[in-house]
């Protein structure tokens, strides 16, 4: 929980407020970019909300904040921003929220199908909190956790004790040390399902894979992200922490794919046609090349 006694100096005068325990996962700002912003290694607030809308994605911002670094007066319903998760993003696809500190942070993604269509598949583990899991009760549970690589698995042992789902990872992160169902293997894709495909791409650690759904949604872990500053799809060469030359390599095996959604743990989230995520993707490649 944020202390009013920690506020960074940097905070706008108001109620909500960053204090010195943030660890600059960019959370806050992803989820109310007109309320956070980054003054140099850690978010603050740029200006108080200036309305109800406002005001709940502040909410929000301060319910998936993974270290309780953003604070507010107990008189604004923290009810607003736990019952705004799972957020949609589009068509059958949600940001989990409450993010986990133990994942630095990562966002997790929920895809809801009905039974019939194999159950409700989460990517990467978020906290173990009690709103979220109800929500996940209620909308059918998990059939599947699918981890995208060792960094980000969370609460992960908690959701299937919960739910029963069978959880994915590939052998190389570990899957066969964390005791998971599927502790898969080599280098060739694993059809989970007639919509579900997870595909290696080792690089940012041994056994990272990314998971593509119906052709549309690439969820990729730390492997792919949208950069806002450099205005399209990149990786992260300082956080690469097995091999930057891997990751090239299994960067190109994604041009095999259509997708127009790229849904990271760590990044920003982009959509845009598939031809023009292809030429964005034909960009970063280039980039990583230049500088390995």
């Amino acid at each position: 929980m944020a202390r009013d006694a920690l506020r960074l100096p940097q905070n706008a005068p108001g109620d909500f407020y960053v204090d010195r325990s943030c660890i600059d996962c960019d959370a806050c700002r992803q989820i109310a970019p007109a309320i956070f912003r980054d003054h140099g290694g850690q978010s603050s607030v740029a200006r108080q909300p200036g309305g109800p809308r406002e005001t709940r994605r502040a909410l929000m911002a301060l319910a998936a904040c993974p270290t309780g670094s953003i604070g507010a007066p107990r008189s604004y319903p923290r009810s607003i921003g736990t019952g705004a998760f799972p957020e949609n993003i589009s068509e059958n696809v949600y940001y989990c929220g409450f993010n986990s500190e133990s994942s630095f942070g990562a966002w997790s993604w929920l895809i809801r199908r009905s039974a019939a269509e194999g159950g409700n598949v989460l990517v990467d583990s978020p906290r173990f909190a009690a709103p979220l899991v109800r929500a996940l009760a209620e909308s059918g549970g998990l059939s599947t956790l699918f981890l995208t690589h060792r960094d980000d698995v969370a609460d992960h042992e908690r959701f299937r004790s919960r739910f029963g789902c069978r959880r994915y990872l590939r052998r190389d992160d570990g899957g066969d040390r964390l005791g998971v169902e599927e502790s898969w293997d080599g280098n060739v894709p694993l059809r989970l399902g007639p919509d579900l495909l997870a595909i290696p791409t080792p690089g940012h650690t041994r056994g990272h894979a990314v998971l593509l759904y119906r052709d549309q949604y690439l969820f990729t872990g730390d492997h792919l992200a949208w950069s806002p500053r450099r205005k399209r799809l990149t990786a992260f060469r300082d956080a690469c922490w097995y091999s930057w030359s891997e990751q090239i390599a299994s960067m190109k095996t994604l041009r095999d794919y259509s997708f127009s959604w790229v849904l990271p743990g760590h990044g920003r989230m982009h959509h845009a046609p598939p031809d023009e995520m292809r030429a964005s993707l034909e960009e970063c490649i280039a980039w990583m090349e230049e500088t390995e």
